[in-house]
C-alpha cells in the first residue's frame, strides 16, 4: 500500500557521484581556489572608502557598485549549475577565473564611475562560474561527508574574504588604486589551481560511473513540503546575508563614525569579524554531519540573536567582541543550508549550489544598495540598529522539515 504521505515526502533512491573515500587533495585544491577567488572579491569593499574619496562617490553609489557585482554574480549561477548538471564543462572553472582577471585589471585602471561598474560586473561574472562548479567538485570528492567537504570549501572563501581587506590595507591603501593590479597575480595562481582541478574531474569521470553510491538514509522532499523548506531557507538566507553585508560592507564606516577610528585600524576590526566568519563556517559542516543540518541552522540563528541585538549599543571593545561572536555563530549556518537544500533536491547538485550561492550574492547586492541608501538618509548607526533585529527571523528554522530518516 502506498504511504499516504508519499505525495510530499519519499525516500530518495537517487544515486550520488561521490567516491568511497574523501579525496582531501581535491577538497584542499577547491578550498585554495575559493580562498583566492574571494580574496580578490574582498578587495572591492575593502577599498570603498578610498574609491569614495577619489571619485567623490555617495553611499548610494557605493551601494550600486556592490549591487552590480552581486547581481552579475548571482543571476548566472543557478543557470550555470542547471546546465552543467546535464552537460558537464570542467574547464569552465579556469575560464571563469580568466574573466575575473580581466575585471581586476579594469578595477586597477578605471578612471570613471562607469568603469568601476564594468570592472565590478566582470568580477561578478567570473564568480558566477566559479561557485556552482567548485562546489560540485567538493561534493564529488567528499566521500559522503558532504557537510565537512562543503565547510572546507566554504572556509577557503571566508578565509580569502578575511585576508583580502588586510592585503588591501597593506598594498592598495598606501599606494593608490593602480596597486590593485598586484591582485592579478592571485587570479593567475587560481587559474593554474583550477586547471589542475579540471583535469582531475575529467580523470575521475573516466574511472567512475555517475551512480557510484546509493544514499539510503536520505529523504527527498516533494510537493508542498519541498516548497515550504526552500521558502524557509530563502527567508533565512535573506536574514543571514543582509546582516553579514551590514558588517562586511559598512562596518569600517560605522567604526570610523561612531568611535573615530582610522581607516587602517577599522580594517583590522573588519578582519577580526571576517576571520570569525571563516572559523564558524569551518565548524558548521562537520557538526551538521553529526547532529543534522536543521539543528545547526536553528542554533546558528537563534543562538546569535541576543549578541546582535546588543551590538549597536556596545562600546568599542564590546563591539569587537560581539561582532566576532555574531560572525562565528551565524556563519556556521551556510554550509548546513547548502547541504540541506541538496539533500532536499537530490540529483541537482550544481543547480542547488548555484541557486544558493546566487541567492547569497543577489541578497547581498540588493541589501548593500538598500543599506547604502538608508545610511545616506538615516545614518550608519541607525542602519546597524535596524539590522540587529534580522537574526530573529531565524524562528522560521524551527519549521524546516527533516531531510534524514
Amino acid at each position: 500500500m502506498q504511504n499516504p504521505q508519499s505525495s510530499e515526502i519519499g525516500t530518495s533512491n537517487i544515486t550520488s557521484t561521490q567516491p568511497s573515500q574523501m579525496v582531501t587533495s581535491m577538497i584542499a585544491a577547491v578550498a585554495i581556489a575559493h580562498l583566492l577567488n574571494d580574496l580578490i572579491q574582498a578587495v572591492l569593499p575593502a577599498i570603498y572608502p578610498m574609491l569614495k574619496t577619489d571619485f567623490q562617490l555617495s553611499f548610494t553609489q557605493i551601494g550600486l557598485i556592490s549591487l552590480v557585482y552581486q547581481v552579475t554574480a548571482s543571476l548566472l549561477q543557478p543557470w550555470i549549475g542547471f546546465y552543467t548538471d546535464k552537460h558537464p564543462k570542467p574547464y569552465l572553472l579556469p575560464m571563469g577565473m580568466g574573466v575575473t582577471l580581466i575585471g581586476i585589471a579594469g578595477l586597477a585602471f578605471a578612471n570613471s564611475f562607469s568603469m568601476l561598474l564594468l570592472a565590478s560586473a566582470l568580477i561578478g561574472i567570473g564568480s558566477s562560474t566559479f561557485h556552482p562548479e567548485a562546489s560540485r567538485v567538493a561534493r564529488m570528492a567528499s566521500g559522503g561527508k558532504f557537510g565537512t567537504a562543503q565547510s572546507a570549501f566554504q572556509v577557503g572563501g571566508n578565509s580569502g574574504s578575511a585576508i583580502g581587506p588586510l592585503l588591501a590595507a597593506a598594498i592598495i591603501i598606501p599606494n593608490g588604486q593602480a596597486a590593485t593590479a598586484w591582485f592579478m597575480l592571485f587570479a593567475l595562481l587560481a587559474i593554474w589551481v583550477l586547471y589542475q582541478v579540471s583535469k582531475w574531474t575529467i580523470q575521475r569521470k573516466k574511472h567512475a560511473t555517475t551512480n557510484s553510491i546509493v544514499n539510503t538514509a536520505q529523504v527527498k522532499l516533494q510537493g508542498k513540503t519541498l516548497y515550504r523548506a526552500l521558502g524557509l531557507i530563502a527567508i533565512l538566507m535573506l536574514a543571514k546575508f543582509t546582516y553579514i553585508v551590514s558588517l562586511s560592507n559598512y562596518y569600517t564606516f560605522y567604526l570610523m563614525e561612531k568611535f573615530d577610528l582610522s581607516l587602517k585600524m577599522a580594517q583590522y576590526y573588519l578582519f577580526g569579524f571576517l576571520a570569525a566568519v571563516a572559523l564558524g563556517t569551518f565548524v558548521g559542516g562537520p557538526i551538521g554531519d553529526k547532529i543534522g543540518r536543521k539543528a545547526v541552522i536553528i542554533i546558528s540563528f537563534l543562538g546569535m540573536a541576543p549578541f546582535a541585538l546588543i551590538l549597536p549599543y556596545a562600546n568599542l571593545t564590546w563591539t569587537l567582541i560581539l561582532s566576532v561572536i555574531s560572525g562565528l555563530v551565524m556563519s556556521s549556518a551556510f554550509s548546513a543550508m547548502v547541504v540541506y537544500a541538496q539533500e532536499a533536491v537530490p540529483g541537482r547538485v550544481g543547480m542547488i549550489a548555484g541557486l544558493m550561492f546566487g541567492l547569497m550574492f543577489g541578497i547581498s547586492g540588493i541589501a548593500a544598495a538598500a543599506l547604502g541608501y538608508l545610511a545616506d538618509h538615516q545614518g550608519i548607526e541607525w542602519v546597524f540598529i535596524l539590522c540587529s533585529f534580522l537574526p530573529l527571523l531565524g524562528i522560521g528554522s524551527l519549521f524546516l522539515p527533516n531531510t534524514k530518516k
